[in-house]
């Protein structure tokens, strides 16, 4: 895997990787930033998030449950003094859709964190990881015949 970030003017930066996409990376103007792009450290934070949500809805898929919507909440704290690594992450899960079962989120959030996730096992070196779920269930359109 390769990436690249190239100064844009400032502190504004253009990151891409091998899958061709590119973002915007800048930082806030107490660090001489334009409020222009996304942190770094918000990146890490969405990329734990991407990288659990991908194994928790592939296994949910295979485990025939039907979620017509899902969604991460992820809250992180970070150390006071520099690196200001992150200290905390907690992820909520939210899932919609009709008879999700519970021991299935369970099971996949376990599995994604103790065996898929890279980005999960590399945070955990250095920050606690807390998980829940919340299950939203969603009316079926058709009941009783109406």
């Amino acid at each position: 895997m390769k990436a690249n970030v190239r100064l844009e003017q400032g502190m504004t930066f253009t990151g891409s990787a091998d899958s061709g996409f590119t973002l915007q990376i800048g930082a806030s103007p107490a660090v001489g930033g334009q409020n222009d792009g996304v942190r770094p450290m918000e990146l890490l934070l969405i990329g734990l998030g991407g990288c659990t949500a991908m194994d928790v809805i592939s296994i949910l898929r295979k485990k025939n449950q039907e979620v017509s919507g899902f969604e991460l909440e992820l809250d992180a704290d970070r150390a006071g003094g520099h690196p200001n690594i992150f200290t905390e992450i907690n992820i909520n899960y939210i899932l919609r859709g009709n008879k999700i079962d519970p021991r299935a989120v369970e099971r996949a959030i376990e599995l994604s964190g103790t065996k898929y996730c890279s980005a999960q096992a590399m945070l955990e070196k250095s920050a606690q990881i807390r998980s829940t779920y919340e299950i939203i269930e969603e009316e079926t359109a058709a009941k009783d015949g109406i």
